[in-house]
């Protein structure tokens, strides 16, 4: 990763001059409950009712309920019912087509209400149930996915990264779906069989080599060796698999541990096994235990799926018996593959009990189950009583079982089934290093507020060095310590990492440096009052989507900042219209770019990075176009622009479609454009999103529009 100097540079996304449009005037627009609590004064537990269709239970009191903690009950000292419906906007939503999706709303931590995690496990999915997996939750973002949901779609496979993934980004989500794959070297192979042996086998000597495979060790013949060697190989591979699966999605459940609203996993797996040959699995089952009481305490509600569905039990052409009965159709060949098959739904039964939820089998209806889980997220109950201080003993008993039973008849509940003997605070263990608290910021969705960053970063092309992402991070000046020398200088020092996310938490490029900032008492007052702008240029080889993340520790106090940005680089090589990011500055009256005083740092970087506008503000956007296809007659391009100005989700503005003035100085294949609002007195403080639409007159049906937005704020 390449930095730049913090003094007197700006960069320019757009090398040449903006066409102008008419200034426009836009006109005038039209915390959850606290759950599983774990404390020697309380004990808090949220518990799920619901009636005979599976709707949720209302209007149940604290009679209605029975608490037994190891088989003792205990009285209620509390109870609510805490509603997560979806409240009836009066408001009908704005209507675009697939090829203009309408900007994302970008949410702060009050207004989440469900955090909302799919976790799909290819660690372990066979081919056909990935497919499956993939078409119902493309379905879940189009259809499912509320206003003020946090989601993330993650893999088990995913890396340090995947918990950057919780987003209302349905752009974010959609590209997250794109990127599961099959994994070939995963637990799954087919639905219920293995793919029929070649003649060899392969050997797997630890967890280090579970990405690698041997050379083929021998040319085997069909007999009983072969079989009990392919067998206990599978079954080292499953297991290995199983406890991977597990560790994904116990950090997941940390990672969740901190976010705001109604939090679930839901699991879509191929199962794991819990026994073998009968036996419990103990590397297994304690990863289990450590995992609900993870959950339990995190308020996380797991719910899992089989992906394979329904299922018969008879062989295909490319299945393997397995050396269990070389007659596919006989009672005890068919009756072993059905309990190997009930096996590995033990595990996901058992998960989904333990930490309240729902396990979903035997179903070819992912969407359903999906459906199933959002209903029961809808609310629930918070019970709570005063424990015994004896339980927080390890001495007298390491797990203490929870049974809770509802009175009223034809209602069922469902609860986490206990907790170890540890109070929360005892279990939780909060970063203390500078490192352990820059990696929280870094792995948390929401923006660290002890030192105010803003970070705005745009897709450019460039001739010369192709693809490449530029950010810009605007500085709180006045939340950093200065310390004054001898010699009239005033210093700060601080660390700052900056982290590019490639698909499902791969991180592509990175930066870890500690900077020093000197600066005289007049540029001292500058920065403090305006802050001050670093700049960061990466280079994307490969499109996709991408998230930047940038977090800084002042040296001095350890506070810390961080900002975070999705941002999607397309494949220019496809030749389809495709737009750059878009730039915000102000202008004066006159229409002029702001003259750049004798300052620290230019007025129009801190523009470009804060997207900050007071009231009555002429703002200039501008633009790059790529790929325009040309007329051969005059090789011209014929666009036509539209920009519109969203607010909490709902269009508040839409200019008018125009056509784009081309001149002899633009580049056909590098196009820049843009044009003015007038933030006139109109447009009340808040958050906006500016999103710019630009169609080819010239250029096939599926492929002439293209889109790009940006969100800024109107202060007073």
């Amino acid at each position: 990763m390449k930095l730049f100097s913090l003094t007197f540079l700006f960069i320019a996304i757009l090398q040449t001059a903006i066409v102008s449009q008419t200034p426009q005037t836009i006109p005038t627009p039209s915390k959850d409950d606290e759950v599983v609590i774990i404390n020697t004064n309380l004990i808090q537990v949220d518990v799920t009712v619901t009636d005979k269709d599976g709707k949720i239970a209302k209007g149940l009191t604290a009679n209605d309920f029975e608490i037994l903690e190891n088989g003792n009950t205990q009285p209620i000292t509390g109870l609510s019912f805490v509603s997560l419906a979806q409240p009836i906007s009066s408001v009908n939503p704005v209507k675009t087509s697939p090829a203009v999706p309408a900007p994302a709303v970008k949410l702060r931590p009050e207004q989440v209400r469900r955090t909302i995690s799919l976790l799909v496990d290819d660690l372990g999915m066979s081919f056909q149930s990935i497919a499956f997996a993939k078409s119902a939750l493309k379905k879940f973002v189009d259809e499912q996915m509320q206003p003020n949901d946090l989601v993330a779609i993650i893999r088990t496979s995913g890396g340090i990264g995947a918990l950057q993934q919780f987003t209302e980004d349905k752009r974010q989500l959609y590209a997250a779906v794109e990127k599961i794959k099959w994994n070939p070297l995963a637990g799954g192979g087919n639905p219920l069989f293995a793919a029929r042996q070649t003649g060899t086998i392969e050997s797997i000597k630890s967890n280090d080599d579970l990405s690698r495979t041997s050379k083929p060790s021998a040319l085997l013949d069909d007999n009983a060796v072969q079989s009990t060697e392919a067998d206990e190989l599978k079954e080292y591979r499953e297991d290995l698999f199983a406890v991977g699966t597990l560790g994904a999605i116990n950090y997941v459940v940390k990672g969740m541990r901190e976010l705001p609203g109604r939090k679930a996993i839901f699991l879509i797996s191929d199962g794991f096994n819990i026994f073998t040959e009968g036996q419990p699995n103990q590397r297994i089952l304690d990863a289990l235990h450590a995992l609900t009481d993870l959950s339990n305490r995190a308020g996380v509600v797991v719910y899992t799926m089989d992906a394979r569905g329904l299922s018969v039990y008879e062989q295909d052409a490319v299945s393997d018996a397995g050396g269990l009965n070389r007659d596919p159709f006989t009672a005890n060949g068919q009756g072993i593959r059905k309990n190997r098959f009930f096996e590995t739904q033990q595990g996901l039964q058992y998960l989904a009990r333990e930490t309240g939820g729902i396990a979903l089998i035997n179903t070819n209806q992912i969407s359903q189950g999906i459906e199933t889980m959002l209903n029961d997220q809808k609310g629930y109950y918070l019970l709570g009583y005063e424990p015994d201080e004896k339980i927080f003993d390890p001495r007298q008993r390491r797990f203490n079982e929870l049974v809770v039973k509802v009175k009223r008849p034809g209602l069922n509940v469902r609860y986490r089934s206990g907790f170890f003997g540890v109070t929360d605070a005892d279990a939780r263990t909060a970063p203390k290093t500078p490192e352990q608290k820059m990696l929280a910021a870094l792995t948390s969705p929401f923006a660290n507020g002890e030192i105010d960053l803003n970070l705005t970063s745009l897709f450019a092309n460039d001739q010369k060095r192709g693809s490449l992402m530029r950010s810009f991070v605007h500085i709180k000046g006045k939340d950093l310590t200065f310390t004054e020398e001898k010699d009239g200088w005033y210093t700060t020092t601080f660390d700052i990492v900056a982290l590019t996310f490639g698909d499902n938490g791969v991180v592509v490029d990175s930066v870890d440096k500690s900077e020093t900032l000197r600066a005289r008492a007049e540029s001292l007052q500058e920065i403090k009052e305006k802050g001050f702008v670093y700049f960061i240029t990466v280079p994307i080889k490969k499109p996709g989507a991408y998230q930047m993340r940038v977090v800084l520790r002042d040296s001095a106090t350890s506070h810390i900042g961080s900002a975070s940005q999705f941002i999607e680089v397309p494949n220019l090589k496809k030749n389809r219209l495709t737009l750059s990011g878009i730039v915000l500055q102000r202008i004066e009256a006159d229409h002029s770019t702001i003259k750049d005083r004798e300052q620290v740092q230019p007025d129009t970087d801190r523009d470009s990075a804060l997207r900050q506008f007071q009231s009555g503000a002429n703002v200039l956007f501008a633009f790059a176009v790529y790929n325009a296809k040309l007329d051969k007659a005059t090789n011209q391009p014929r666009l036509t622009t539209q920009f519109k100005i969203f607010r909490s989700g709902k269009e508040v503005f839409a200019g008018a479609e125009k056509a784009l003035a081309i001149t002899e100085q633009m580049d056909p294949e590098r196009i820049t454009t843009g044009g003015r609002i007038r933030v006139g007195g109109v447009l009340q403080p808040g958050e906006y999103v500016l999103q710019v639409i630009v169609r080819d007159m010239f250029a096939k049906e599926n492929r002439d529009v293209a889109t790009q937005w940006i969100d800024f704020a109107v202060v007073k």
